[in-house]
């Protein structure tokens, strides 16, 4: 007797930095059979393009002009996702401190919000037996029908010690910097009049600070099969 295959489903993770949003949704995808997208590449890989192209990231209407030209393709295998702009690799050059500064200036534009957006549905649309799509909105705005939200949090320390872990060379930064630096990011998320940084009514949060990653993904692994058992 043939087994039936898993409901596809579609997981939304949203949450600050720090809070091992990617590390868990690339595993819980790897261990599930599921699809895998990082939208904060995506706003990463725009904000690259329009400092290399000379788009003065400072003006609003600059980067509202530019958002519809660069061509981002996202790469949804959990074990080695991609992402390239107009062809080229650029995984490595959007983790940049000067990217990593002024992506919240660049996402906070309507026009750029509009088009990642649709890109995302896209893919989401398009994911063959269901996706993990981790991000900021994705729960509130990219994907409100989700069939399950998560919301990771943790406390600042807690993510700033994680956040300068991951960090090398020149582009480490003490703990106390790192803190201020996600702070900051945090309110500039949360406080933009275009989806901001917001945990979904329906959505079920998952405080990280006093967990290590395995049990996060644990957690995070038996939600999916919860919602896949209710769906089958």
């Amino acid at each position: 007797m043939e087994t039936a295959a898993p409901s596809a489903v579609i997981v939304a993770i949203d949450g600050p930095s720090g809070t091992g949003k990617s590390s868990t949704s690339k595993a819980v995808a790897a261990k599930l059979g599921l699809r895998y997208l990082d939208t904060g590449a995506q706003y990463r890989a725009i904000t690259w393009w329009m400092i290399t192209n000379g788009v003065d990231t400072d003006d609003p209407h600059a980067i509202a002009v530019a958002a519809g030209k660069p061509g981002i393709v996202s790469g949804t295998d959990p074990s080695a996702p991609t992402i390239t702009v107009d062809g080229l690799d650029a995984s490595g050059p959007i983790r940049t401190q000067e990217v990593t500064s002024k992506v919240s200036a660049v996402s906070a534009v309507p026009e750029v919000r509009t088009r990642i957006t649709e890109l995302q549905r896209s893919i989401a649309a398009e994911a063959d037996g269901g996706i993990v799509v981790e991000g900021r909105d994705i729960g509130t705005t990219v994907l409100p029908d989700a069939d399950l939200k998560i919301f990771l949090t943790a406390s600042a320390e807690a993510r700033a010690a994680r956040r300068s872990g991951e960090l090398r060379g020149k582009e480490a930064a003490d703990l106390a910097a790192t803190r201020e630096a996600l702070i900051k990011r945090d309110a500039a998320d949360s406080g933009r009049k275009t989806s901001p940084l917001a945990k979904a009514l329906d959505a079920v949060e998952v405080d990280t600070t006093e967990l290590t990653l395995d049990q996060v993904i644990e957690c995070v692994v038996t939600l999916v099969e919860e919602k896949r058992a209710e769906r089958s």
